[in-house]
């Protein structure tokens, strides 16, 4: 905890928090607003900014705000705030996805990791690189699917032929994905050509990573082209650790929820020295999507896999600038943030 003033400078950081987050293809489809009367931040989705392809439902940019808006939590509370957080708070207003309010903080409200969770904010990146053999100890992978609980989702580590069968999943996914000429070309225009100036979202090829030389992980090739000279081909974990993040339901609402407690688990998994990557390829398709869950599991719904280990930090991807997120809502006294676009 270390302010309680609410100035431009805490709006700013805050805000480079919230925008710090994982997002599909690093689109990051969010926008915000800021009440000043009643200190109050609104999320939405911003037009525009979704991939009608590969993401037709919108399910994807509801976990990606999730994420955002759980950034932001821990922001306002590393600064002094308690922050009040309503999902879908308008029946009349269905854009709105989510306001965080700010409360004079009284403890800290995201644990005991509370200010680990806002460092690692900054260091939290996609790893698409090989892993160690190293094993997950038993205790973080405990830690990782409480705090996922907490969020209101559900977070499985999956045996050897779970993992297997899921990975499989995973890989015919990927496989329509190149076969599909409208999601293969959505992937590439995300993609930095080397020679264009950095744009503000998307991936630079760097961040791509190698291909798995085994075959066996299936990360995401964003180029459509499974060619050496496209991404080289490296021996990555033989026995990787997968896990599955459900939700009860599969409401906006849970989407949502599911986002905040990918990015919860995230950062603590960062915190602890983890690294990881997201496998979301068989939840885009709605056949493979539903076998992500075992026939008698029925109750739960499959959001996303994502794949976890000790291995290299994963590049930083280009992040948009805070006054190309924010609004103000209504005017504000020149002690609050000026020039927001």
């Amino acid at each position: 905890m270390e302010s309680t003033v609410f100035d431009a400078a805490l709006v700013e950081t805050c805000v480079s928090a919230a925008v710090a987050a994982p997002s599909i293809h690093n689109i990051q489809p969010w926008r915000f607003g800021l009440d000043s009367d009643t200190l109050t931040f609104q999320v939405r989705a911003a037009p525009g900014r979704g991939v009608r392809h590969v993401d037709p439902t919108g399910r994807a940019v509801l976990l990606s705000v999730g994420a955002c808006v759980f950034n932001l939590r821990v922001a306002l509370a590393h600064f002094g705030w308690s922050p009040v957080t309503r999902l879908l708070p308008r029946h009349d207003d269905p854009g709105l996805l989510a306001t965080v309010r700010l409360a004079e903080l009284v403890a800290d409200q995201e644990g005991e990791r509370g200010a680990d969770l806002f460092e690692a904010i900054w260091r939290r990146h996609s790893s698409r690189f090989p892993f160690s053999d190293r094993p997950l100890p038993v205790a973080v992978r405990d830690e990782l699917s409480t705090v996922a609980r907490a969020e209101g989702a559900a977070l499985r580590f999956c045996g050897a032929a779970e993992t297997t069968r899921l990975l499989r999943l995973t890989a015919e996914a990927e496989r329509r994905n190149r076969l599909d000429a409208d999601r293969a070309a959505e992937g590439r225009q995300w993609v930095h050509r080397d020679l264009e100036p950095m744009p503000d979202t998307g991936l630079p090829r760097t961040a791509l990573g190698p291909q798995d030389a085994r075959g066996r992980i299936p990360l995401r090739d964003f180029t459509a082209q499974r060619h050496p000279e496209r991404l080289t081909a490296r021996p990555f974990e033989p026995d990787p650790s997968i896990a599955l993040l459900t939700t009860e339901h599969d409401r906006r609402v849970d989407r949502l929820r599911a986002g905040q407690a990918l990015e919860r688990l995230w950062l603590v998994a960062t915190a602890c020295g983890l690294r990881a990557s997201v496998l979301d390829q068989a939840a885009e398709w709605d056949d493979l999507r539903d076998c992500l869950v075992d026939a008698c599991d029925g109750s739960t719904h499959p959001q996303l896999l994502i794949r976890l280990g000790y291995g290299p930090d994963g590049p930083a991807t280009p992040r948009r600038a805070v006054a190309r997120v924010l609004r103000e809502v209504t005017g504000a006294p020149d002690a609050h943030p000026r020039g927001l676009g």
